[in-house]
């Protein structure tokens, strides 16, 4: 492969598992604190990519969309965690059956808001830079860049605010925390809207990449899910690890064969390393 298709298709890889690592970091939150698995995940990306593809159409201002998407659906996920989630945190299994069919509903209810054909939404910046001879997305460097800013900004809210400390008792040990004076239900529904919020942006910043119709969260949700079960819960890098061992592999496998055949592939790779470390491969312990 000659070194400008080369860069080119790293960055591509590099800026689709970027849009993995927004997903995972409020997913991997979740679930270590909370103890279950949101399977409308997904169709919060759904929600994001669906704002700005109405704020576009209706005033053609797609960056006021992506602004928008993270403050919106964090508001939905807030209202979802006061409402519908707190109830399923003492029933793992009854939260699958219930976040997978709160997730159905909102995916129908936006394939009749937009009918079952996909919808393209503008890239808010046009253009490409060229580096080594390969021409890169202006589009795709933006994504990078917001990815790795709101990585850093989450890393030292976590490490370096009040706030944060009271998120760090609470994912370590929620009965101590609450027993400390920490309102742990209110840094639930926070941490909740804050993951809701994510999903949102990812949505945002990917629909000018791939459209938007009902199913764009799907794939995002399982890649999401393996990353997570591979990396490991209860730290905040273990997530984003496990996102570039599922992230890298699903770009870069069906350049060199079909999209059913690499997805495959990604699974099996997620299954023998889960069955090799079945608490993650980067799991920090947690106290009980």
């Amino acid at each position: 492969m000659a070194v400008d298709r080369l860069i080119a298709s790293a960055f591509d890889v590099l800026s689709l598992t970027s849009i993995l690592v927004l997903l995972v970091l409020g997913m991997g939150v979740i679930v270590s604190m909370m103890g279950i698995f949101n399977l409308a995940h997904g169709e919060l990306v759904l929600l994001g990519a669906l704002t700005v593809y109405l704020v576009d159409r209706a005033s053609g201002l797609a960056w006021l969309g992506i602004i928008a998407a993270p403050i919106l659906v964090g508001a939905v996920g807030y209202l979802l965690e006061r409402t519908v989630i707190r109830r399923f945190y003492a029933r793992p299994i009854a939260a699958l059956l219930g976040t997978w069919a709160l997730g159905l509903v909102i995916r129908e209810l936006v394939r009749v808001g937009i009918g079952g054909v996909s919808k393209s939404v503008r890239a808010p910046l046009f253009g490409s830079v060229n580096i080594g001879g390969a021409s890169l997305s202006s589009w795709r460097i933006v994504i990078i860049v917001a990815t790795v800013a709101v990585m850093t900004l989450s890393y030292l809210f976590l490490v370096r605010t009040s706030l944060g400390l009271k998120v760090r008792a609470t994912l370590d040990n929620p009965i101590l925390a609450q027993a400390s004076g920490i309102a742990t239900n209110r840094v639930y529904a926070g941490t909740f809207a804050f993951g809701a919020a994510l999903a949102g942006l990812a949505g945002a910043l990917v629909v000018p990449l791939q459209s938007l119709y009902p199913e764009l969260g799907v794939t995002f949700l399982m890649r999401s899910f393996l990353a997570v079960m591979v990396g490991g819960m209860g730290s905040f890098e273990a997530p984003i690890l496990g996102a570039g061992l599922i992230g890298v592999p699903s770009g870069i496998l069906p350049v060199y064969m079909s999209a059913v055949f690499s997805d495959m592939l990604v699974f099996v790779l997620a299954i023998v390393l889960m069955r090799l470390r079945p608490a993650g491969l980067f799991r920090r312990g947690r106290t009980e």
